[in-house]
């Protein structure tokens, strides 16, 4: 089997799972050490297990292709799994945010993994991912920016530090 169609084979059943923000990175000619990423995001250590699992077994009974080797744990929240010229990234969103393979690996091409449907056709699910990636990265700025604002005072604090001042 070509390792493009495992990688794409690996997406989709990483999609079967609900993953999330699933790529497609090209890394021939760019990598000594595989050829292509699979990058997904799931958000719980539960749904990392069944993506994982999801994949291995699939491959192994669909494909006969076992991988040669899954890493990570839970607590990680970053799991790799991987086949023959093929890496299978599964992370949660913090991770994914933090550790930014997308941005590291900028010069590789990312590939459709999905089945082409007919050109005019709008794939079904399209206007739910991008409305969900949208939901997400506002989510995630809006913990950035509570981490850096500054904590609010009471209005109790504030009117008890304000009459002191008056008083001395």
């Amino acid at each position: 089997m070509e390792a493009l169609e495992t990688a794409r084979l690996c997406a989709k059943y990483a999609d079967d799972k609900k993953a999330q923000d699933i790529v497609l990175l090209d890394l021939r000619g760019l990598s000594p050490v595989t050829d292509f990423f699979v990058i997904c995001s799931a958000i719980s250590a539960p749904q990392l297990r069944a993506v994982r699992d999801e994949v291995v077994e699939q491959m192994r009974e669909q494909h006969g292709m076992k991988p040669l080797f899954v890493d990570g744990s839970y607590e990680s929240q970053w799991l790799i799994v991987n086949f023959p010229n093929v890496l299978v990234h599964i992370q949660s969103p913090e991770k994914r945010e933090y550790y930014a393979l997308e941005e590291l690996w900028g010069d590789a091409p990312t590939l459709p993994w999905q089945q082409e449907a007919d050109p005019g056709t709008p794939s079904p699910s399209a206007p739910k991912r991008a409305a969900k990636k949208a939901a997400a990265k506002k989510a995630a700025a809006s913990k950035r920016a509570a981490k850096k604002a500054p904590a609010k005072k009471s209005a109790a604090k504030v009117a008890k530090k304000t009459s002191r001042r008056k008083k001395a």
